[in-house]
């Protein structure tokens, strides 16, 4: 199962808003075939690791029969982008499976052990179902929370300044944090920043640090003040605008108007977004946008990189209370990954 684990993480940027699974096949106590969900739209894992099993070995049928598969994720029951994954194992006879975690996807959801059981599989659930649930924790966030998975992110002093009271630019963290950052990008659907920091920063908000997919810029800008010369306006990517002026689309740039600015905006945001089908945001900035998110309960996890470097004055960085599950040195920074209560 951890071997799932790590075959899964290999879809990370590329699946969704599908889950991250890996699959193994174990044949004589001998691990025969893998796979994992590699694109939205694409094979499942199970169904990868089968057709591995069935392209390499002559008598590849009654070699299924006796194998034991095992899957982070509950095997589908239903006809989406491809067929059901439950269909398969059983059409093959596979004579146990062995589940990370349940599928709460309302079409899943138990079904797809229910219909392996009703087949004659023996089916053992919950090997490491912490840690497989915690790999798919955005696709998990969307289907019951109807929002995305939020992943706040800030560089902060040792003094636990922000940036300079001046409204000037000024870099925190180093080099190494901005290469990590840039991955991270990669790997979530969207990044989020306010108008302050599209204007003061102009950040490209891409992920030309690293090989990988770039995110979908989101920037709230009320009254769509924002200069054009920004690189948010650059076409290069998916950018959407929440604004209280205009919907309107300009090829790669989305204006989407939002009636009430001053009620419930991150909750209107995060159900806007999730209609989108967009399973993670990072939210990169600036102070009051961090803050906005924080005030309204509606953030999952927190990356906190802290400088050497000390300010004495300043913006001071957003606060949060959680649960700390890492702490790492990055380059010359220190870096904490804080979980919501």
């Amino acid at each position: 199962m951890q071997r799932c684990i790590e075959l899964a993480q290999l879809g990370t940027g590329y699946v969704s808003p599908n889950p991250l699974v890996g699959a193994v096949i174990v044949y004589r106590d001998r691990i025969i075939a893998e796979g994992y969900h590699q694109k939205f739209g694409g094979p499942h894992a199970e169904v990868i690791a089968i057709n591995a099993v069935l392209s390499q070995f002559a008598d590849a049928e009654n070699i299924l029969k006796e194998s034991v598969l095992y899957v982070s994720l509950e095997p589908c029951s239903h006809f989406g982008k491809t067929p059901p994954c439950a269909d398969l194992i059983i059409k093959y006879g596979l004579k146990k499976v062995f589940i990370g975690s349940h599928d709460p996807f309302e079409q899943v959801n138990g079904k797809g052990a229910q219909k392996l059981r009703e087949a004659g599989v023996e089916v053992i659930q919950g090997l490491l179902e912490q840690e497989c649930s915690f790999l798919n924790r955005r696709f998990f966030t969307r289907v019951t929370k109807q929002r995305p998975y939020i992943i706040l992110k800030w560089a902060q002093t040792s003094d636990f300044y922000f940036a300079p009271n001046d409204g000037t630019q000024k870099w925190i963290s180093s080099k190494a944090a901005k290469i990590l950052t840039h991955k991270w990008r990669s790997e979530e659907d969207a990044i989020l920043v306010g108008k302050n920091t599209a204007l003061v920063d102009n950040p490209m908000l891409n992920v030309r640090e690293v090989e990988g997919r770039n995110p979908k810029r989101i920037v709230i800008d009320r009254n769509l003040t924002l200069p054009k010369h920004l690189h948010i306006f650059d076409q290069s990517q998916e950018t959407i605008l929440f604004n209280n002026i205009k919907t309107e689309i300009d090829n790669n740039i989305k204006f989407l108007e939002l009636e009430d600015f001053d009620n419930l905006l991150p909750q209107l945001i995060c159900y806007q977004l999730y209609l989108m089908d967009i399973q993670s945001v990072i939210i990169e900035g600036g102070a009051k946008t961090l803050d906005l998110f924080i005030q309204a309960g509606l953030w999952d996890e927190a990356r906190i990189f802290t400088s050497p470097q000390t300010w004495a004055q300043g913006i001071k960085a957003p606060a949060i209370s959680g649960k700390k599950i890492s702490e790492e040195k990055i380059g010359p920074d220190n870096l904490q990954i804080i979980l919501a209560k």
